[in-house]
């Protein structure tokens, strides 16, 4: 391969979605609508996980703390994408783009190793749950967050320091934000090195979790199958389709998007993908668990009539002071 001109870079230019001025209106428009329901939807789940007494149990926990991941990746990327779609300086300084690539790569590789910590306690609550409270714990799932946080961290700065090694050709990136792939075609060389540790270490850190969740479904459906109960197949998908859903939109995307050489990268393409897995998921997925669970539309219900209650005892309270004072 022939090695291009180089350059020393201090700052890329951000392409976006389309490079067409009429689109970026409408693009505004879709993304800020979306990212503020991703924001709302996840907070609103938060806010009931932590809240109501009836869902403080470490499947509730696990739920809240991936609410916070997706309102962490949603805003990592999205509120910088939406101001350069309207602004004719679409620049982001080298250190930025550094920052953003690892703040990017570890919140996203985090929202996989929580959807295995809930695929165990599913697993748990369905083949052994008699002995549930004594193996699953809040304290438990602490444990399991602090570890898989410190693990997402030290992969992710690794890959960061691995690609401020790399010698660009260019400063133009035909993405909406600086992730690994379009950094890796702007290279002047093939980034051999890189590319052996997503094959490798990165298997093991990102896509390890994909099948811990595989393996713990496949004994949920052995222990459903033992059992040969209609009853219990119903429940079972039940308590574990929403979970399900959401792990085929995550894996979905991140194994199209990442498990391939960077020769095959169809950066048009791959920027179309990464706006389904930055903002359509972390919207769909408050939507998928609160629509499909009686246990949080239950809580959303008490939460709201909690709200109202407060407010009209509020308005009665301030009516009753300006009678007084009148």
């Amino acid at each position: 391969m022939a090695t291009r001109n180089r350059t020393e870079v201090t700052e890329f230019v951000l392409l976006g979605l389309s490079s067409r001025p009429e689109m970026q209106p409408v693009i505004f428009g879709v993304v800020l609508t979306m990212y503020l329901t991703a924001v709302l939807g996840n907070t609103l789940l938060v806010l009931v996980a932590c809240s109501d007494p009836r869902l403080q149990t470490p499947m509730y926990f696990l739920l809240s703390q991936l609410s916070l991941i997706d309102i962490s990746l949603t805003t990592i990327t999205v509120p910088q994408m939406l101001v350069h779609t309207l602004s004719v300086n679409r620049t982001i300084s080298y250190n930025r783009c550094m920052v953003q690539l690892f703040s990017f790569m570890a919140v996203g590789s985090m929202e996989g190793h929580l959807l295995a910590a809930m695929a165990y306690d599913r697993y748990v609550a369905i083949c052994d749950p008699l002995r549930y409270s004594a193996i699953v714990s809040r304290n438990l799932c602490l444990r399991i967050t602090l570890t898989s946080w410190a693990v997402v961290s030290l992969n992710s700065l690794l890959y960061s320091m691995l690609v401020t090694r790399l010698s660009f050709c260019g400063n133009q990136l035909t993405h909406f934000f600086c992730d690994i792939t379009p950094l890796l075609k702007l290279s002047c060389t093939r980034p051999m090195v890189n590319e052996m540790l997503i094959f490798t270490e990165g298997v093991a850190v990102v896509v390890s979790p994909f099948f811990f969740i595989f393996g713990s479904y496949v004994r949920i459906g052995m222990a459903i199958a033992h059992t040969h109960s209609v009853a219990a197949l119903s429940k079972a998908l039940s308590t574990c389709g929403s979970h399900i859903l959401v792990v085929l939109l995550l894996y979905g995307s991140v194994i199209h998007m990442y498990l391939k050489p960077t020769s095959t990268y169809d950066l048009d393409q791959d920027r179309q993908v990464a706006i389904f897995y930055t903002v359509v998921t972390p919207m769909l997925n408050p939507l998928i668990y609160s629509l499909r669970n009686q246990e949080v539309k239950g809580a959303l219900r008490r939460l709201f009539r909690k709200l109202c209650i407060s407010g009209t005892f509020q308005a009665d309270s301030q009516a009753n002071i300006e009678r007084h004072i009148s």
